[in-house]
């Protein structure tokens, strides 16, 4: 797995972010480091700590950098100078929070680094499409593109009325099979439920989209947390899962049970 370090001005932000990161994960997440403060009490960063940081999650594989404030970037640029891995390391400007989550998650999943950089820089999609559709300003295009295709798709099929649920699994092409199920659990497709679908997909030989038939977005890749939560699909809408791969029906079985048990979240 990559590495991961959090640079942050204060220790207690940076623990509270890694710890709300760590709910979407299970018990083995990638190597994390917290270099934050700049002593005892001290608010700031110290170029050194950031440095030591990444030496210590550096594993052959690259290492990711999250800053939360512009002198916290300074010290990243000043720790490439200290460090003694010969690891890639990279400084994101992703979103300090949804950022590290999206990349906790998917680093977890086994995601290279321009694949989890990339996600967590797409990270500000789904709070920015869901303030878009309230009269916000629109959503910069991401380089995700699945992110992206997701605001687009929300933005031209507002208006599209519901396509009707297929009940069963039907064949669409060669090596492609679809199937529609109903979301049940109360709060929707919300951060951990899709952290579970990108967790649960890691390693499955099989390419799968999901789409909010309710809502008329998507389809979005479902190795994709920021995807996933771009689509916004909140409880009784029909999601339509579509898999190609030799371990499509394995894909599909696997989402639509997890989906018909609410994702753990449904009330004993």
């Amino acid at each position: 797995m990559i590495g991961i370090v959090v640079v942050s001005h204060s220790p207690a932000l940076a623990r509270a972010a890694v710890d709300l990161a760590l709910e979407m994960v299970g018990e083995t997440p990638p190597p994390i480091a917290i270099a934050a403060g700049a002593g005892d009490g001290i608010i700031g960063t110290d170029a050194v700590k950031v440095a030591e940081a990444i030496d210590e999650v550096a594993s052959g594989e690259g290492v990711l950098v999250f800053m939360d404030l512009g002198s916290a970037v300074l010290s990243g640029t000043m720790a490439t100078e200290f460090m003694t891995t010969t690891d890639e390391v990279r400084l994101t400007d992703a979103p300090f929070v949804e950022g590290l989550i999206a990349a906790i998650v998917l680093a977890n999943a086994g995601a290279s680094l321009d694949e989890v950089d990339r996600e967590a820089r797409a990270a500000m999609g789904p709070k920015q499409s869901q303030l878009a559709d309230q009269g916000g300003a629109a959503p910069a295009a991401e380089s995700n593109p699945n992110a992206a295709e997701a605001v687009a798709a929300a933005d031209s099929a507002a208006a599209a009325p519901a396509a009707p649920a297929a009940p069963e699994a039907t064949t669409a092409g060669p090596a492609e099979i679809t199937t529609d199920a109903t979301l049940v659990n109360p709060d929707g497709l919300h951060a951990r439920p899709a952290s579970l679908i990108v967790q649960a997909l890691a390693g499955v030989d099989a390419t799968l989209t999901i789409a909010d038939v309710t809502a008329g977005k998507g389809p979005v890749s479902a190795k994709s947390l920021i995807g996933i939560m771009s689509l916004g699909a909140a409880k009784d809408h029909v999601l339509r899962f579509t898999a190609t791969g030799d371990a499509a029906q394995q894909a599909i079985d696997t989402l639509v049970t997890m989906t018909a048990d609410g994702f753990g979240e449904l009330a004993n």
